[in-house]
């Protein structure tokens, strides 16, 4: 069943329509404004969950990423031989490792969201003072949600 509008805002779906197109719009803006290199968006995005997760070992990580494993490996190889993850034994399963972030592979995920963030800064800063106060708000509420706690 399709929520119709009401004189409390806009339909449920046509409004999940709008922001779905506007984030994957503005999610592509700031991947443009990335500074060039040779790290790929799904490099970048293992260095970042493994910020994030401080260790994973490669199952959890490709997990994490939504990659087969076979496609993690090559991905953990090409960080590894550039210094930006670290692999170190597992405390408690010999046979397996855990991957860290290296101080450079923190550096490379922080010069990536400060470039972003510039961007982004930027445009809100062309806006006036209301509209970015909404955005502020929406902010919080595309956070709730994201969390899974609508109220």
């Amino acid at each position: 069943m399709i929520k119709q509008a009401t004189r409390r805002g806009p339909a449920a779906a046509p409004l999940a329509g709008m922001l779905r197109d506007a984030i994957m719009r503005l999610n592509r803006r700031m991947r443009q404004a990335r500074p060039l290199g040779d790290l790929t968006l799904t490099q970048i995005s293992a260095l970042t969950s493994l910020g994030l997760a401080g260790a994973l070992t490669p199952r959890e990580l490709a997990e994490h990423e939504r990659v087969q494993p076979p496609t993690m490996t090559k991905i953990i190889a090409k960080l590894e031989d550039r210094g930006l993850v670290q692999r170190t034994p597992h405390p408690t399963d010999g046979r397996q490792v855990v991957l860290h972030a290296t101080e450079a592979g923190r550096a490379a995920v922080a010069d990536q969201r400060r470039a972003g963030d510039a961007w982004l800064a930027k445009a809100l800063a062309e806006l006036p003072p209301d509209d970015r106060e909404t955005l502020r708000r929406a902010a919080e509420l595309l956070e709730r949600i994201a969390k899974g706690n609508q109220r």
